[in-house]
């Protein structure tokens, strides 16, 4: 018997011939790069071949050449993500490899996985040999781009070399002639004081045996350039731009070399690009040769700031556009129209005159008389000027602007010139996330709608979360980003983008515990201290985790979180938020404020009051810090703040809400329900009639909504849960203003600012609030995800480990379905009528679970990984 046993345990355990490995092997926050990693002990997740059903042990290796650096052993469990290295932390520079082996649903050992690599950058300015440079000479233009150099000998066989470079300001490599990387605004935009991202190269390539060179481009971008607003006023974090230039090679004989930067560096601002602002564009001169050489100017002293690399993957090109249609302007320029708003710029192909100037302008949208509308874009001349050397065709693109466009109008060409489709060629630019979600269905309209969702988060992904990306703004507005989040994180995997910009938050919390509106605060003196903005402090380490089930985002800013809950506390007089200013409901339509209340404002700050909208703010952010107290385990605290957070349910029920469920004590509005109900500020048994009110108000306004920046966002989803489902399905399909299609309906490609930015009959807008690619309205996407197609994410079972379908089959539609590539796997739900029922199916990924819950009010079942088919009968 024993023997038998033996041989059954030794079946159970021994790798199956025909069994698949674990894929997709990413440490941290998966973001693509292995290279320049930015943590000392690295977490790691995998994920499942289809075929299993689940994992009921691992066994994970990681290896640093031929010696092992650290072997779990076989460990019981179905975790498959985040987990901790058990090894000595790493150090800079190390390279690691590791792999993962799992044990199925049936005990069967699976093979071992490929290995996976991993090499840190540079985690500590100790390891830092480099000063800061920067050319010596005084620069001629506002918004100049240094040019620096040096010469040096490799003079043996070389085995490996790494590049390590940031920047005060923006920055682009080269070696031996050749770009470094594929990077575009290098080193990206954070808290500049506080902390400056590094990245790190492997140029081994590029280097030769004998004489280098390697050679710097440095803008001013963000931290020394025209930043934020309509200012005049240069450099909001220096009035220098600098370069930390690191470049260690390692020689086949095991010997090493430090090129770095430092005195012996040359440096000039005489060079073609005379000037590149990232508000007015880019002035380029071909006649303009490099020259006027000078040592430059190097700094000992490193700063305060913390050197750490880079998180998340830097600004890309991820993709072009061409012209759908070409016009002619009275004055004999060109427009070129992409037929798409995007964010980039523009690549040029084009004849040009020795000596004469091409001005290319941009915009968003034309005028009636088909001529460029750029009084939107305020105080930002978004203007490139290419100057030529010598005639004949160039190819050319701007280095270190960007501009947020449709139209690119081409003027001071040869006269004789035909324009052609490829004069022009937009260069779609953002910070390269993977694309993980979808969504369709059988509407047009919604169709685009989602398409331009994804616009709109792809034109204000570039490196920072930005409301827009045209005018003289272009900030990390955080009432923007917070009702934003959850819907990027069903398109993108931008799991580490977020937690990066947290820190940025963190860098940029005031002592009191407020938080700034937008965030790198560029030293801006302004703190509306607004509720619904400081509370993407709250929300928005809540939405990833329970989009990603990372812990440590949680524990990462656990004590922001208190300190902005602790803001509120201090504000309230008896239990209440009298005092609270801010921008209330931005742009609530049809918004009548009680005069004298709004100042500067206008109607943009809506109806409801700021103190009800303070409390309800306050609740959620109080409960969502109980929440995460909870998940890490701190049980004292969690029962703190859940106690805080009960009362102030009980304090806004008090004051806002009768025994029928009827707002009072402030004007009757749509938000304000919305946010009792979504937030959970009231019991239970209001909670219907608080629906049937809002219910009532929707019906009041013809079907519309009447919601602003911090209402609309949840608007479908509280008519939803309390019972009004067709209610919410009306405004989704509506298409007069205000609506999601209306914008639509008027040519738009992209999320706009305001529902009527432009109208076909009265034509655009307040020219002083205009953008035309803005993404908070674009949260109505994850209503769509999760009940127009069915996935939603479950709280406790964080990260698609189990989800919830519930598909909403609305009158609207004939089929719909949503895909996202989950922590373990493709998850979708898809639902279609047909033949008088309604077919749905349903993936669930490997090592996962979800419940599915049927539209004919079945009870409910649990859906094990793998595909699933249901027919149920439409109502």
């Amino acid at each position: 018997m024993v023997a038998v046993s033996a041989l059954l345990m030794s079946a159970l355990i021994s790798p199956d011939a025909n069994a698949k490995p674990a894929y997709a092997l990413t440490a941290g926050e998966g973001a693509a790069e292995s290279l320049g990693y930015a943590s000392e002990v690295p977490t790691f997740s995998w994920k499942l071949p289809e075929s299993v059903k689940r994992q009921t042990a691992f066994q994970i290796e990681v290896r640093q050449e031929n010696k092992t650096l650290w072997d779990s052993g076989w460990i019981n469990s179905d975790q498959s993500t985040f987990v901790r290295f058990g090894g000595a932390p790493l150090t800079s520079r190390q390279h690691v490899q590791w792999r993962v082996r799992f044990r199925d649903e049936n005990g069967h050992e699976q093979a071992w996985s490929p290995f996976a690599q991993l090499e840190t950058g540079l985690l500590s300015a100790k390891d830092w040999k480099a000063q800061w440079i920067r050319p010596s000479q005084t620069a001629e233009a506002a918004e100049p781009v240094g040019y620096l150099r040096r010469q040096f000998t490799a003079d043996k066989e070389i085995s490996r070399a790494r590049l390590y470079v940031t920047a005060r300001g923006i920055f682009e490599m080269e070696i031996n002639g050749q770009r470094v990387g594929s990077d575009h605004f290098a080193n990206g935009f954070t808290v500049y004081d506080k902390r400056l991202d590094t990245l790190t190269y492997d140029v081994t390539k590029l280097l030769k045996r004998g004489e280098n060179s390697v050679q710097g481009k440095l803008g001013t971008g963000w931290y020394a350039g025209r930043y934020p607003f309509g200012t005049k006023q240069i450099g909001p974090y220096g009035k220098d731009t600098g370069l930390l230039v690191q470049l260690e090679i390692t020689y086949a004989d095991g010997s090493s070399q430090t090129v770095a930067s430092d005195g012996q560096w040359e440096g000039t601002y005489v060079g073609p690009i005379v000037s590149s602002s990232l508000y007015d564009g880019e002035i380029y001169d071909a006649r303009r040769q490099s020259k006027d050489w000078a040592p430059v100017t190097a700094t000992h002293e490193l700063g305060e700031a913390r050197l750490t690399p880079k998180p998340f993957a830097p600004v890309r090109e991820t993709q072009t556009v061409t012209p759908v249609k070409i016009s002619v302007t009275q004055s004999g320029g060109y427009i070129f129209d992409l037929g798409q708003n995007l964010v980039g710029w523009a690549r040029v192909k084009i004849p040009v005159e020795a000596n004469q100037s091409v001005t290319l302008r941009f915009a968003e949208m034309l005028k009636d008389d088909g001529t460029l509308y750029t009084e939107n874009y305020r105080s930002a001349k978004s203007t490139d000027v290419y100057t030529a050397a010598t005639s004949g065709e160039i190819v050319w693109e701007p280095r270190f602007t960007f501009h947020g466009f449709r139209y690119v109008e081409l003027s001071g060409l040869p006269k004789n010139a035909k324009p052609q489709n490829d004069w022009v060629t937009g260069i779609v630019l953002h910070s390269d996330l993977p694309t993980i979600g979808s969504f369709d269905s059988s509407h047009a309209k919604l169709n685009q709608l989602q398409s331009n969702i994804v616009w709109g988060w792809r034109g204000n992904s570039l490196d920072i979360p930005t409301d827009c990306p045209q005018r003289d703004e272009r900030a990390g507005w955080t009432g923007d980003a917070e009702v934003f989040c959850a819907t990027a994180l069903y398109n993108t995997d931008s799991h580490a983008f977020w937690k990066s910009w947290l820190g940025s938050l963190r860098d940029d919390q005031d002592a009191d515990g407020g938080i700034p509106d937008f965030v790198p605060s560029a030293k801006h003196k302004g703190r509306a201290h607004s509720p619904g903005w400081m509370d993407a402090a709250t929300i928005i380490p809540w939405d990833v985790y329970v989009r990603t089930g990372d812990v440590e985002v949680l524990a990462e800013n656990f004590s922001m979180m208190e300190k902005l809950v602790g803001w509120y506390r201090g504000q309230t007089v008896d239990g209440l938020l009298p005092k609270i200013k801010g921008y209330g409901d931005w742009l609530q339509p049809y918004s009548k404020p009680a005069p004298g209340e709004h100042d500067w404002a206008g109607d943009k700050r809506g109806d409801t009051p700021p103190p009800l909208l303070g409390l309800a703010f306050y609740g959620r952010s109080a409960q969502i810090l109980a929440d995460s107290a909870r998940v890490l385990g701190r049980n004292d605290d969690a029962k703190k703040y859940a106690d805080e957070a009960a009362t102030v349910r009980a304090n806004f029920t008090r004051q806002y809400f009768d025994a029928n469920g009827k707002m009072q004590n402030a004007p009757e509005t749509q938000t304000g329900y919305v946010l009792a109900i979504a937030f959970n500020l009231i019991p239970a048994e209001l909670k219907a009639k608080a629906g049937e009110n809002l219910a009532r108000l929707v019906a009041e306004a013809g079907g519309h909504l009447r919601t602003g920046f911090l209402g609309t966002p949840f608007l479908t989803a509280a008519l939803d849960e309390t019972g009004h489902a067709d209610v919410a399905a009306q405004l989704l399909f509506q298409d007069s203003y205000p609506s999601w299609f209306y914008p639509i309906d008027q040519g738009a490609t992209t999320m706009w600012e305001r529902w009527n930015s432009y109208t076909r009959d009265r034509g655009f807008g307040d020219v002083a609030m205009n953008s035309f690619n803005h993404y908070a309205y674009g949260a109505i996407g994850q209503w769509m995800y999760e009940r127009v197609a069915g996935l939603t994410p479950d709280a406790a079972q964080p990260g698609y480990k189990h989800f919830i379908v519930r598909p909403l089959i609305v009158s609207q539609l004939e089929h719909a379905r949503a895909e996202l590539d989950t922590p373990y796997g493709k998850a979708s739900s898809a639902w279609k009528k047909q033949n008088g029922k309604v077919a749905i199916d349903v993936l669930v990924p490997p090592n996962t679970t979800a419940t599915f819950e049927s539209p004919d009010g079945a009870p409910a079942k649990i859906l094990e990984p793998g595909p699933h088919h249901f027919e149920v009968a439409t109502k």
